[in-house]
């Protein structure tokens, strides 16, 4: 009885005891779907082995089953203009494995036409170039478009370093609701027997907003403050998939999206021997992965890091090749999987992608609050010089910020994604080089080569008579070119005579004008900077170092600008800076002495500014300020130098990269403009007002008009160079986050004070007090005058520069401490005199300043007539004005 009392009690709790097991179980159910459903569950998931019937396994991912494009099927259609194409297998044995066994070919366009639901998906295309039946590999030269973009264009599968292997292509592409996607294969028409093939497709739905980012828009790389949307109106095409520091990850370990993951070793720099992976099997037991679909647990389990207490020059790099004429998403994936770091602030790390600052302190754990859980951050990036063809090296540089804790950097994974163009949908890059032999296929039909013999003679005979031939033509166009320029002058047949040669040189290969500025070998560039020894750096930039050197056997200082090398960004600024300066000469110019580029180094050597930047005379700096009339002198050369450039030359420059950084000032502090590799040629012709082009320049600096409607004029330099004056006049940068939001742009809080009658408030305190009311206000009203909105009303850079000079004269005048009045009333006189010479437009014979065809036919170049006292005020309309000839 005693026994059965105690029992009691236990069985009446048995109710609680199931309901708390049920509970647990019920739990656990619940935890297993939540961690499972970040699986994801593609709507569409199909997998297309073109040129073969039924359903087969692929050895791509093990799981799925691919099924063939002969028949009839619910969810896709192959539409054939010419019904001709032909499904064939190939008879490499290499391919032998779905979906490269087999393959759809056709000389005649045909379409793969899909019925999807709306969303995202990812289109796979995938190719394997070989000889199917009689189709010759080398005649693969076809476009493929999907939708409104094109894949690819004129995408030949012979070339080098895509042949014998696999090709598999991928993109993200949006579908509208009831928007049938046709994937088109159109064959070249640049030879009979070209022909379009594809032995694979894959459709596969993504989760909405995987890769294309929510409203906001990315960070654009370079450009402070500015923000790129990649609208789902775009596509992208996956140029990098990588898992850092772990192995390759094959389809069927991603999570369910069937992406593929390839390993890092071929991108990391291999001079970090201190290199180290952090498996999964390093965290305690009870640690678990917060798990999501962004990437498999395999990258966020594994990065690459360099261990602890590391030197603070160190950081890790990887190096991607992209191509440089389109705009990237770069997108990085991190997780904190050392268990020790579980506070912010114990790992802090700067990113650099392309050498542009994207982190100052990326710090893991304070992104994510919590160590253990996957984080990705995209950036967008476009290239400097998005006309070139030539591939560029896309880096990303970690380096640790030092802490107390002494923690490195730290990586799990890489994607890199093109994107397409606004307009036009392209996404299609140029072919790798060819082969060296063009392929004998392509030989025209019914005419058979010759034999070996044959060919040799016939060549050796061709060659002989056609050499004769250009050494004849070249003889007589050289004599007829010295004929016509010994007419002008000595100078133009000694600059005939260099340019042949220098093309004829081997180390100046190139077509750059050595015959306008010296040429230095990287040997003297060495001896000139020490072997680039980084004591002479005296800045650094995106572009690179800038060392101070001596030439001349030591007795000439300049300054050597060393573009990074082996890294083809770049090359076009460099190229243009190069024409543009070795043809211009001003007081008010950074005059460009030589360049160098041997080696595949890319270096310019200029005048060297004892003086530095403008920007390092007015904040930020331990430089002591510079007075009132500093500024207004400097202002007013650097506004004689863009006058020149707009006016001094036939054709009128516009400069496109006007700031403060861009201002040099030398010993005596005269101000230069510099930094022409962004110019470009302005508008020709009175009928057009502007050229169109790409955005290029600085944030802050912008002109508004040029930025919304790629519209360059000479007005957009206007604009820049108010933000300029502005700049000089408060000592703050044009844009600042740390302030608040109505100070922001500095444009708009002077404009803000001024209506309000408080533009004192907006001096620099160094200057209040200094400045009489009367110049306050010509040097404000010039400004805002360049600030207009409508580029048509603003002042032309000739306006301004007479406006500074009314300002400072109206300074000097209040002032009287600097000239006397007699000396105020004789500039006043003199300036009244060059004022009524100008309008009068007397003219004399002088070269380089405009062109004019006489009635004889002959050219004679033409300036208006000046004093030599007055010729200083003037200078920014002298075309090649070089106040020390000497110097060159």
């Amino acid at each position: 009885m005693a026994n059965s009392k105690k029992k009691a009690p236990s069985m009446s709790n048995s109710p609680k005891i199931r309901f708390s097991c049920l509970l647990f179980l019920l739990l656990q159910h619940l935890f297993s779907v939540l961690v499972n459903s970040f699986e994801y569950h593609a709507v569409e998931n199909l997998a297309i082995d073109c040129g073969s019937s039924g359903s087969s396994t692929s050895d791509l991912d093990d799981t799925r089953s691919w099924i063939g494009d002969k028949g009839s099927n619910d969810l896709f259609s192959l539409i054939e203009d010419e019904k001709d194409s032909v499904d064939a297998k190939t008879t490499d044995r290499s391919a032998q494995r779905v979906p490269y066994d087999t393959a759809r070919l056709s000389r005649s366009q045909f379409t793969y036409s899909f019925r999807l639901t709306e969303g995202q998906k990812f289109i796979r295309l995938h190719f394997f170039p070989s000889t199917y039946d009689n189709f010759n590999r080398s005649n693969s030269l076809f476009s493929v478009q999907a939708g409104t973009f094109t894949l690819l264009k004129d995408f030949n599968a012979d070339y080098g370093d895509v042949s014998d292997q696999f090709v598999p292509r991928e993109y993200c592409i949006n579908v509208d609701q009831g928007q049938t996607l046709n994937i088109t294969f159109i064959p070249s028409l640049a030879h009979p027997d070209c022909y379009a093939f594809i032995n694979g497709i894959e459709v596969v739905s993504m989760p909405t907003n995987l890769y294309f980012p929510k409203p906001g828009g990315l960070n654009l790389l370079g450009y402070d403050g500015t923000f790129l949307n990649i609208e789902d109106s775009r596509a992208l095409e996956t140029v990098y998939r990588i898992n850092v520091g772990g192995s390759q990850i094959s389809p069927n370990k991603d999570t369910g999206m069937y992406r593929y993951w390839n390993d890092d070793n071929t991108y990391v720099e291999k001079s970090y021997e201190a290199s180290r992976q952090l498996p999964v099997n390093t965290w305690p037991k009870n640690y678990t992965l917060i798990r999501n679909y962004t990437a498999p647990d395999e990258v966020y389990s594994t990065a690459r890091s360099y261990g602890k207490n590391i030197p603070p020059t160190y950081n890790v790099t990887w190096n991607f090749e992209v191509d440089p004429r389109f705009t990237y998403m770069v997108r990085l994936h991190f997780c904190e999987i050392d268990p020790d770091i579980t506070k912010p602030n114990q790992r802090v790390f700067m990113i650099f992608i392309a050498d542009k600052l994207a982190e100052d302190r990326a710090d893991v754990v304070s992104w994510t609050s919590h160590n253990l859980v996957p984080f990705c951050q995209d950036y967008a990036f476009f290239p400097d010089h998005s006309g070139s063809s030539k591939q560029l090296n896309l880096s990303i540089k970690l380096q640790p910020v030092q802490t107390t804790f002494g923690y490195d950097a730290i990586l799990n994974g890489v994607e890199i994604f093109k994107v397409s163009e606004t307009g036009t949908g392209n996404l299609a890059g140029p072919n790798p080089e060819p082969r060296q032999s063009p392929p004998q296929s392509l030989v025209p039909p019914n005419k058979p080569p010759k034999s070996s013999k044959a060919t040799t003679i016939l060549a050796a005979v061709a060659g002989a008579g056609s050499g004769i031939i250009v050494v004849s033509l070249i003889c007589f166009l050289i004599h007829r070119r010295i004929a016509q320029a010994s007419s002008n002058n000595g100078s133009s047949k000694w600059r005939l005579i260099s340019s042949l040669s220098s093309k004829s040189s081997k180390s100046q290969s190139s077509s750059l004008p050595s015959d306008l500025c010296r040429y230095f070998s990287l040997g003297e560039i060495r001896a000139a900077t020490n072997n680039f020894d980084d004591i002479l750096v005296i800045g650094v930039g995106g572009f690179g170092k800038v060392y101070k050197g001596y030439i001349d056997e030591g007795t000439t200082p300049v300054a050597v600008k060393r573009l990074k090398q082996g890294s083809q960004q770049g090359v076009h600024e460099f190229k243009t800076e190069i024409e543009m300066l070795s043809q211009l000469r001003h007081l008010h110019l950074v005059s460009l002495i030589g360049y160098c580029n041997d080696s595949n180094e890319m270096i310019l050597v200029y005048d060297f500014m004892a003086r530095g930047t403008l920007r390092e005379h007015l904040y930020d700096t331990e430089n002591p300020p510079l007075s009132w009339k500093q500024r207004l002198e400097i202002c007013l050369g650097a506004a004689r130098g863009l006058n020149y450039l707009h006016t001094g030359a036939k054709l009128s420059i516009i400069h496109r990269d006007v700031k403060t950084t861009n201002i040099l000032l030398e010993e005596k502090w005269v101000a230069k403009v510099s930094d022409f590799g962004l110019s470009k040629f302005g508008p020709s012709g009175m009928s057009i007002s502007h050229i169109s082009t790409v955005v290029k320049g600085s944030i802050g600096y912008l002109d508004p008009e040029y930025y919304k409607r790629q519209r360059l004029t000479l007005k957009s330099d206007v604009y820049s160079f108010g933000v300029v004056l502005l700049e000089v006049l408060c000592a703050r940068q044009p844009l600042l986050r740390s302030v608040e939001k109505q100070q922001t742009s500095l444009v708009q809080w002077v404009r803000k004070c001024h209506e309000n009658g408080e533009i004192d408030q907006t001096v620099d305190p160094f200057l209040r007090g200094t400045i009489t009311p009367q110049c306050l206000n010509k040097y404000v009203d010039m400004a805002f005058n360049c600030l207009l909105d409508d580029g048509n009303h603003r002042p032309s850079m000739n306006d301004v520069v007479w406006g500074l000079e009314f300002a400072l004269q109206l300074q000097e005048n209040i002032e009287g401490t600097v000239v006397g009045n007699s000396e105020v009333e004789k500039k006043g006189e003199e300036r009244a005199l060059l004022t009524t010479i100008l309008n009068d437009d007397v003219e004399t014979d002088m070269l380089f300043t405009s062109t004019d065809e006489s009635s004889n036919g002959s050219r004679a170049s033409k300036m208006t007539t000046t004093s030599s006292e007055d010729r200083s005020l003037v200078s920014g309309m002298v075309f090649s004005e070089l106040f020390d000839p000497t110097a060159r």
